[in-house]
């Protein structure tokens, strides 16, 4: 579903020319509403809980601001001046910037499954983003950039709500209120009702499709699969998103992929499998 949505959401960007403050404010206000309803449904009053701290609060804000709302404006920008096929194999970087966060701010010192995984993956997004050739970008510099940004905000999305969800707080109810939150922050730069672009069928199904099959679903369904799967096998199926996106993209927006793009793909998804098995080795001997 994350793979359908990343590919509707190039739709969005280039076919329907939305620009990103407007589709950002629209996006995270319905959301936010629709999970906060669904997560007063399952557990009542106890999602004023995260507000029982300043502690808590300020985690929240940050959650909202620098990991959920900058990762979706950054993947938004990179999706809109490139494509979604690149866009995820960047944003799918994201446990490579939580280990060199760690290693810069938390000087612990990295895992040799680490190290391989971090050359194997920066040969994947080379061969996926040159073609091969590094006289040649297969997306524009800007794309580029904002891609890395992505992957950097995800695992900022990853790593800040971890304190609230740690202190009893559903991750439903934390990611409800954070995309609540950030939803009036972009409105406040963009109302969805000013200058609103024009509403026609392609671009309601569209953004239905993303808020649906893009963020409420798809988190409930990793939530449910926890009962029946453990973390490092959810990690690793989810590695499908990319493949599914560049499946999608070849099929329904033309893509032209080459065979080095291939490669460097399949080089990023087996970094990241590196780099899990790797940390549940070193967990499992610690333990």
């Amino acid at each position: 579903m994350w793979g359908i949505s990343g590919t509707v959401l190039q739709f969005i960007s280039q076919s329907q020319n939305v620009p990103a403050s407007w589709f950002l404010s629209a996006r995270t206000s319905v959301t936010g509403v629709v999970l906060l309803i669904v997560s007063a449904i399952m557990y009542g009053k106890k999602i004023f809980n995260v507000f029982n701290s300043v502690r808590n609060i300020l985690w929240l804000l940050a959650y909202a601001i620098f990991g959920l709302g900058a990762n979706l404006l950054t993947f938004y920008m990179s999706v809109q001046t490139g494509n979604s096929a690149a866009s995820t194999i960047l944003q799918y970087l994201s446990p490579l910037f939580i280990v060199l966060g760690s290693l810069v701010f938390l000087h612990q010192r990295p895992l040799r499954s680490d190290l391989i995984a971090f050359v194997v993956a920066m040969i994947g997004v080379f061969l996926a983003i040159t073609r091969g050739d590094i006289s040649q970008l297969s997306i524009p510099m800007v794309s580029l950039l904002w891609g890395i940004g992505s992957g950097i905000t995800a695992a900022g999305y990853v790593v800040l709500p971890r304190n609230l969800v740690k202190e009893g707080n559903s991750p439903i109810v934390v990611l409800g209120w954070a995309m609540f939150l950030a939803g009036i922050i972009f409105n406040c730069y963009r109302p969805v009702w000013v200058q609103t672009p024009p509403i026609n069928l392609g671009l309601i199904a569209s953004m239905s499709t993303v808020i649906l099959l893009g963020t409420i679903i798809p988190f409930a369904l990793v939530l449910y699969s926890t009962h029946f799967a453990p973390s490092d096998v959810i990690s690793i199926v989810d590695a499908t998103q990319p493949v599914m996106t560049f499946v999608l993209s070849i099929i329904f927006l033309g893509l032209k992929i080459s065979v080095a793009e291939i490669i460097g793909s399949i080089l990023v998804i087996l970094a990241i499998y590196l780099l899990n098995r790797g940390r549940q080795k070193a967990d499992s001997q610690r333990g």
